[in-house]
């Protein structure tokens, strides 16, 4: 049924939303909660692939080559969320949401190159016009209402967009023969080998962790990295990349909203993020404009 790829893109849309503001209620390091989120998501998921037969062949049947692929996928992911969750420290929850979910721009033209999927001169037109919203909103908080501070959280939020949308690109290709099971839990256990290793690296004590942390950061696993990130991956098999991508736009709209209707982080986005992230918005609508669900 074409319908449903929609509907799970959608529900996915809402589970992510979700995440900005847990993790800006979080006290841990974002390492931590980098690792805790993927750490539970790939417990919650490891039933399904126990209890079901046909996911234990199905993994027999992975080759090397698709191992790899997903190894590189979840390290790529890992990349993510360490940019994405330490970016909230340092900027507002709207300002690293729109920047974090503008990888149309990068997954368009890498999705023409790769998975010969069409580009059209519109799309190439949003892609410049989001390129410039994301200089009007990084450089407009950095000389306006915020400081160096925001402008370090922008950058590392575009980073983390970057490698947002390599992530949605790879699971646009690897979805094409892999199931949703055993391609979210090889891709999250590897990214959570990854963020151990930073962890270990960094020195930083892995049970230096609240139990609200732990209930909050569940919570994100359930709401945002099933409901969310898992949902979504599932839907990669049915819809074009750029898509895909496209559709996580309601993400910023979802998360701010909720950033300022939460009283304990009531943020009120500045005229710069108004500015910059509608121009963002945009250009992202038209860099994946005139996509349609594959059959």
């Amino acid at each position: 049924m074409k319908q449903n790829p929609l509907i799970a893109l959608f529900i996915s849309i809402i589970g992510v939303s979700f995440a900005a503001v847990i993790i800006k209620t979080c006290t841990a390091q974002p390492l931590l909660i980098s690792f805790y989120r993927l750490l539970f998501t790939t417990i919650i998921l490891l039933p399904v692939f126990l209890i079901i037969p046909r996911f234990r062949t199905q993994l027999r049947q992975i080759t090397f080559k698709e191992l790899i692929l997903m190894s590189i996928i979840g390290i790529i992911l890992a990349f993510h969320f360490m940019f994405w969750i330490s970016s909230l420290e340092f900027t507002s929850v709207a300002s690293s949401v729109i920047l974090v979910t503008s990888h149309p721009i990068l997954v368009a033209p890498l999705s023409y190159i790769f998975l010969r999927e069409k580009i059209s001169k519109t799309n190439i037109v949003g892609i410049f016009i989001s390129l410039s919203g994301v200089f009007t909103l990084v450089y407009g908080n950095y000389s306006g209402a915020f400081d160096q501070t925001s402008l370090y959280g922008n950058i590392l939020a575009f980073l983390g967009g970057i490698a947002a949308g390599l992530y949605i690109l790879g699971g646009r290709y690897m979805r094409r023969t892999v199931s949703v099971i055993i391609y979210a839990l090889i891709v999250y256990a590897i990214s959570t080998i990854v963020l151990l290793g930073f962890i270990g690296f960094s020195q930083t004590n892995l049970f230096a962790i609240t139990t609200q942390d732990i209930l909050l950061i569940l919570a994100m696993a359930i709401i945002s990295g099933i409901g969310g990130h898992t949902l979504y991956n599932w839907s990669l098999a049915h819809v074009r990349a750029s898509l895909a991508s496209v559709a996580l736009l309601g993400e910023p709209i979802g998360s701010s909203i909720l950033a300022l209707l939460i009283p304990w982080i009531n943020e009120i986005p500045t005229i710069w993020t108004f500015i910059g992230g509608g121009i963002v918005l945009t250009g992202v609508y038209l860099t994946a404009k005139e996509k349609k669900i594959l059959n």
